[in-house]
């Protein structure tokens, strides 16, 4: 228990040193430069960082699936804060998050996040968040990767959580493949509702991308079902948690965590 505390103590006072320090360095880059892919190199390197200082080891599968040179919408399960940690730090190539808004208010984080390209949400109103989708979709169209939590927040007890529709309408709107990605074993290092750091190993699995040319808003549940099943495939059982058919208004059964 001493080696936690100590070890949360130093991740504390590192992550506050280096958002600060980090996000100083990436908004000068910003300002000099005029190219946001350099601010996303300060985010994969602070992201790196948490990881080295609390001894989180990072196992990666399949990442030949992703191509650098290709835009994606990525989606991704989302277990701990150290679920943004691991992917800024190896999800290869560029890409922009689509995140809530409360971060952006955050004191250089929130400046450098904006300056980057990152896309504020706001989850707290319905109108904004759909502004934002439809601004993401534009970002996406113009060949701009995207990172999405499709769940909306981090699961409390590290099982995967119901999908929100607004990431796949983005999907489906820009006409990019989704690519999922399994994050396995993050809830562990860092629950939610807790500042404790534990030692552990993250495994991020990528998926073949799912293209979305031939979907529609009206079959957006087909194309959530085909997401959930490929994250799921790279989680535990304890993870996935059970899943049952739920009938939707349209007649069909469509699979959902419970």
């Amino acid at each position: 228990m001493g080696v936690t505390y100590l070890k949360t103590f130093i991740f504390i006072v590192v992550l506050t040193i280096s958002t600060i320090a980090f996000g100083i360095g990436a908004l000068i880059t910003l300002f000099i430069t005029k190219n946001s892919n350099l601010g996303h190199y300060w985010a994969r390197l602070w992201g790196w960082l948490q990881l080295k200082v609390t001894g989180t080891r990072v196992v990666i599968k399949n990442k030949e699936l992703v191509d650098p040179r290709e835009t994606y919408v990525y989606m991704a399960n989302h277990q701990s804060w150290f679920d943004i940690f691991a992917l800024l730090a190896h999800v290869p190539g560029q890409f922009r998050w689509l995140a809530k808004e409360e971060l952006y208010r955050i004191p250089i984080l929130g400046q450098a996040m904006k300056l980057i390209g990152y896309i504020p949400i706001d989850r707290s109103n319905r109108a904004k968040a759909f502004e934002s989708i439809a601004k993401a979709a534009e970002r996406v169209r113009e060949g701009v990767s995207i990172m999405v939590f499709p769940e909306g927040t981090r699961s409390i007890d590290g099982v995967l959580q119901p999908f929100k529709k607004g990431g796949f309408i983005l999907a489906i709107h820009s006409k990019k493949p989704i690519l999922p990605i399994s994050i396995s074993g993050s809830h562990k290092v860092m629950p939610k509702r807790s500042w404790m750091v534990h030692p552990g190993t993250i495994t991020i699995t990528f998926h073949p991308p799912i293209p979305t040319e031939a979907y529609t808003i009206d079959d957006r549940d087909k194309l959530i079902a085909l997401v959930e099943e490929a994250i799921r495939k790279g989680l535990t059982p304890e993870e996935g948690g059970k899943v049952e058919l739920k009938e939707a208004n349209s007649g069909e059964f469509h699979r959902v965590a419970s």
